[in-house]
């Protein structure tokens, strides 16, 4: 195991600096991005009002937070399998979870409102945290294994 990190020494490099650019846009998400319910879903929010927020400025920042979680987990993904059409498929399934995420998320807040504090913090969770790239690896591992027998 020890011989094939060895080996791949510009793979694991670039995995290490992709994964720390991910813990880097987590760490400024403050600075870099429009949220008003970063600190709203820090305190105990269960049963308070939703803050106040701009529906556009707060689209578009999902969306650049999404969209640079998406490119630096794709490029986990091919640094990991090095398969363009695996990659091609991960950033079709990013698009279809975003259309599905946003779409849910304003629904829950436009139509719910603060009784549904719970599912909007999970919603939200999967927009602006790489959790998919957490689940795509192990599964492409998977398949590729299984694929090899």
């Amino acid at each position: 195991m020890l011989k094939k990190l060895l080996n791949h020494k510009l793979q694991v490099l670039v995995f290490v600096f992709l994964v720390a650019l991910l813990a880097v846009i987590r760490n400024f998400e403050a600075a870099l991005f429009y949220d008003p319910f970063l600190y709203f879903f820090r305190i105990e929010f269960a049963t308070l009002p939703l803050p106040e927020f701009d529906t556009l400025q707060l689209f578009l920042s999902l969306l650049f937070r999404y969209a640079l979680n998406t490119i630096v987990s794709l490029g986990i993904i091919y640094t990991v399998f090095r398969d363009v059409d695996l990659v091609k498929f991960s950033a079709v399934l990013y698009l279809i979870f975003f259309i599905l995420l946003i779409f849910t998320f304003f629904a829950i807040i436009h139509f719910s409102g603060a009784e549904n504090n719970l599912a909007l913090f999970y919603v939200r969770r999967f927009l602006i945290q790489p959790l998919f790239v957490i689940l795509f690896v192990p599964a492409f591992y998977y398949q590729n294994r299984i694929s090899k027998k």
